[in-house]
C-alpha cells in the first residue's frame, strides 16, 4: 500500500520552514507531482525567493494567516487559501500571524529542493 503519515516523514529546517516531503523519490513513489507539507513559524518568511523553472506549485493553507508575494505583488492568505504559483514564477510566503502556519504543496510536474531556482537578492516587499 502506497499510505504514509506525516508523522513518519522526517522533518528538515529550510530558511523560514521546516518541511516534510509525504510524495517524492524518498517517500510516498508518486511519478507526475511531488508534495510536502511545511511549517511556518510567526513572523518567519519562506527564503529565499524562488521559482519552480520545471513545475508549477499549488499550496493550500491547512492554518495560520500570512501573505504571500507572487512577481512583486503580495497578497493576503488564510486558513483555506489556496495559491497557484505558475511555472517559473518568483514568490514568498510569509506568516504575519501569532500561530503557526501549516501549508500543504504540491508541484507537477514533481520537483524537490534541487530544481528551484533562487534568488537571493529578492527580499518581501515591506
Amino acid at each position: 500500500m502506497t499510505i504514509i503519515n506525516e508523522s513518519e516523514v522526517p522533518e528538515v529546517a529550510h530558511p523560514g520552514r521546516f518541511m516534510r516531503w509525504l510524495a517524492n523519490e524518498d517517500s510516498l513513489p508518486a511519478k507526475n507531482l511531488s508534495v510536502c507539507v511545511i511549517r511556518v513559524l510567526p513572523g518567519e518568511t519562506v527564503r529565499p525567493a524562488h521559482s519552480h523553472p520545471n513545475s508549477e506549485e499549488l499550496i493550500y493553507i491547512i492554518t495560520g494567516t500570512g501573505k504571500v508575494m507572487i512577481e512583486g505583488e503580495v497578497g493576503d492568505v488564510r486558513t483555506g487559501s489556496a495559491i497557484l504559483f505558475e511555472q517559473g514564477k518568483v514568490h514568498m510566503l510569509r506568516n504575519t500571524g501569532d500561530t503557526e502556519m501549516k501549508v500543504i504543496c504540491f508541484f507537477a510536474p514533481m520537483t524537490n529542493l534541487d530544481n528551484y531556482k533562487m534568488f537571493e537578492d529578492i527580499s518581501f516587499p515591506e
